[in-house]
């Protein structure tokens, strides 16, 4: 753990978004403000979409030195920030907003860094470095996860149920990073798994209250690393088969962990540890707010 004295002073943070009652956020952020004896809060922002660019000016104004960004917000924010770091810029979205001292916002994007982190912290010594990667999906979240691994040196095998959406972020993709990026139709996606290191599952399928991911895992070796996004349920059906079948799993929830940590480190000024008992805190929210 490293502390920044100059940072650690009574303050606040928050997430915005709309509708943003679900997040495990507040949660997350709350334990390590406790755990590591900080003064400081972190409170859910409720905004909608037309009231967006009116709150992220007035973060500062009202006591705020930064800002978590969910979902539907995250590209319009981007557009609202005075800098953003390389990889927001790329992505062309925010999930990180610090309110400088000067009362200037600075975007950052660390989706793809908390997937990786996840990842590696899941499959200890982990390379990616020219693994072959099957992802399903072609959202927001699939180009953070996409955008990173092509920075760890994989390649990209994407399918999407819209294959136009896979083929303009394949194309989005290559503005923005180098490396080997392939569009696999949504009717082959069981093909494709045949030479793939890693599986991960971008979409919402098979998250609960939404249709079920159908996904033959018969082509799968068992040598093959398989990810999930989706945290709710914490073991998808998707894990659960690729288990299974000897497959080694890493669930979504420390995506949700790892991505928090540099935002935590830039407000409060402390490189928080993740715990098991961070994760059995944020499985029991998920649990509160699914009754």
């Amino acid at each position: 753990m490293s502390v920044n004295p100059q940072t650690k002073s009574a303050t606040k943070a928050g997430v915005i978004g709309w509708p943003v009652a679900h997040s495990l956020s507040p949660a997350l952020h709350t334990y390590w403000l406790k755990k590591y004896d900080l003064e400081g809060s972190y409170e859910l922002l409720p905004t909608e979409p037309h009231r967006l660019g009116e709150s992220l000016q007035t973060l500062g104004a009202r006591g705020f030195c930064g800002a978590n960004v969910t979902v539907p917000h995250k590209e319009f924010a981007a557009q609202a920030m005075d800098h953003l770091d390389a990889t927001a810029a790329a992505l062309s979205a925010v999930n990180l907003i610090i309110v400088r001292q000067d009362g200037s916002l600075e975007g950052r994007n660390t989706d793809g860094f908390g997937f990786v982190e996840n990842l590696k912290a899941g499959v200890p010594g982990i390379d990616l470095k020219d693994t072959n990667v099957c992802l399903l999906g072609a959202g927001g979240t699939t180009k953070a996860v996409a955008y990173a691994l092509l920075q760890e040196g994989a390649k990209l095998w994407i399918t999407n149920r819209t294959q136009s959406k896979a083929e303009a972020l394949k194309e989005q993709l290559e503005i923005c990073a180098k490396g080997d990026i392939h569009i696999v139709p949504w009717s082959e996606r069981s093909l494709a798994l045949e030479d793939v290191k890693l599986l991960v599952n971008t979409t919402s399928l098979g998250m609960a209250a939404q249709p079920a991911l159908s996904l033959d895992l018969d082509r799968l070796s068992t040598d093959v690393v398989v990810t999930d996004c989706v945290y709710a349920p914490l073991q998808t059906e998707l894990l659960k088969n690729a288990k299974a079948n000897g497959c080694r799993t890493v669930d979504g929830l420390g995506m949700l962990i790892h991505q928090a940590r540099p935002a935590f480190r830039a407000w409060f000024g402390v490189d928080p540890q993740v715990t098991d008992e961070l994760r059995e805190i944020l499985i029991q929210r998920q649990r509160e707010l699914s009754t």
